[in-house]
């Protein structure tokens, strides 16, 4: 039996509360796991749920009686961030229930919670290559003037043997905008060295030129021979092409990234050096885990690395270590404010956003005095025992 009018609205008020209640939940740190580093929170703070009903459903009674929901999205993650006008903003990649991301800007009046889509995804110009998918968008605001959006184009691979649907090649696709409204979209990234699924822009100038961190790699999946950061220098951004890519932070055996790496967010200037955040893969027996880490680049050359704390950063806990893609963290979107606060933003699994909050100071704190890896187990207890002698003479211990 086709639902009255009467029903119809009911319903669709039932869901529209449903909704505001679920945009207007408050955020609070955990108190669990102090490290004195970060501050993590207990709620997602994007998740496909958050996207507006009008995306989803028809509302109309004559057309859809039932009120069904006609548009399905399935995940908000790996978001872009920008901090614009005093408004915290997030450009969060959307995955529809057909596979299909898309992107889109989400505002919070905090950068905590009480985020709110803007009322229409991202309409992106296309190259004379359609993209069939495009994801992981980083948003970096270029001394140039411009904002760009750095993110990954994925198409069907052409050599594929007929028959094969799975076979994929990735391009660094680059537009640009003044308002992340309006966007032009400039030709993708040209590598020599293979594919580029994790291309980042520098915020500023390196000797009158653009520079860029890639990870070239084999394969769509696979790094083969490849892997690593790099880092590569392109004269014009409108006909962007690295003819030299360096690699500046490899892939290292037995470690959190022994199997590829890559940066993550465009990094923070502080006095001490180029902040990094960045992602690091191992394969493990469930599967592949995403962990997230950090380094520093020196402020006199940003592709000399001056800083490794060692092990990871940030790993997947409680709920983030289950969804589409499980085990996993990555971060391409972080903020820093004028009080020198820095919002972390990271998905888990590839299924929600979550945030952590830092401050300028600690990050640096952490980067330049946790020791590195020593790559041994037996440099592990070494550094252990240290610690353990130098704090026996502080008066706590006494």
């Amino acid at each position: 039996m086709i639902p009255s009018k009467k029903e119809f609205n009911k319903q669709l008020e039932k869901l529209k509360k449903q909704h505001v209640k679920l945009l207007t939940k408050k955020n609070k740190p955990q108190k669990k796991a102090y490290n004195g580093i970060y501050t993590r929170y207990k709620r997602p703070i994007l998740t496909g749920e958050h996207a507006p009903l009008e995306w989803r459903f028809n509302l109309n009674y004559e057309t859809n009686p039932f009120l069904m929901q006609r548009i399905g999205i399935n995940a908000a993650f790996n978001s872009g961030a920008i901090y614009l006008d005093g408004k915290y903003l997030l450009v969060a990649r959307v995955e529809g229930w057909d596979r299909k991301s898309f992107f889109a800007v989400a505002e919070s009046p905090n950068g905590i919670d009480n985020w709110r889509f803007w009322k229409r995804p991202i309409v992106l110009p296309e190259t004379d290559e359609p993209d069939t998918n495009v994801y992981d968008m980083r948003v970096v605001q270029h001394e140039d003037g411009w904002i760009y959006g750095i993110f990954c184009a994925e198409r069907k691979d052409s050599s594929a043997p007929k028959g094969d649907t799975s076979m994929a090649t990735a391009s660094g696709g680059i537009a640009r905008t003044k308002d992340l409204v309006n966007w032009e979209r400039l030709p993708d990234f040209i590598s020599h060295h293979g594919q580029q699924r994790n291309l980042v822009l520098h915020p500023e100038f390196v000797d009158g030129i653009y520079a860029f961190y890639t990870r070239p790699q084999d394969g769509f999946i696979e790094v083969g021979g490849g892997g690593g950061i790099g880092w590569a220098l392109v004269d014009d951004i409108t006909k962007a092409e690295a003819l030299h890519e360096e690699i500046i932070d490899e892939k290292v055996y037995h470690s959190i990234k022994e199997l590829k790496n890559g940066q993550g967010p465009a990094p923070l200037k502080t006095e001490k050096g180029w902040l990094h955040l960045a992602h690091g893969v191992r394969s493990c027996a469930a599967g592949l885990r995403y962990v997230l880490y950090m380094f520093v680049a020196s402020l006199e050359d940003p592709s000399k690395v001056i800083a490794r704390p060692g092990g990871y950063f940030m790993a997947p806990e409680g709920e983030e270590r289950i969804g589409d893609v499980s085990n996993v963290l990555f971060a391409n979107g972080w903020i820093r404010n004028e009080k020198d606060e820095v919002f972390i933003y990271y998905g888990s699994s590839d299924t929600r956003m979550h945030v952590a909050t830092s401050t300028i100071e600690r990050l640096v704190d952490y980067c330049l005095n946790t020791p590195e890896d020593g790559l041994r187990s037996a440099e592990s207890v070494k550094k252990i025992n240290e610690l353990i002698d130098r704090n026996k003479s502080y008066p706590h211990s006494k």
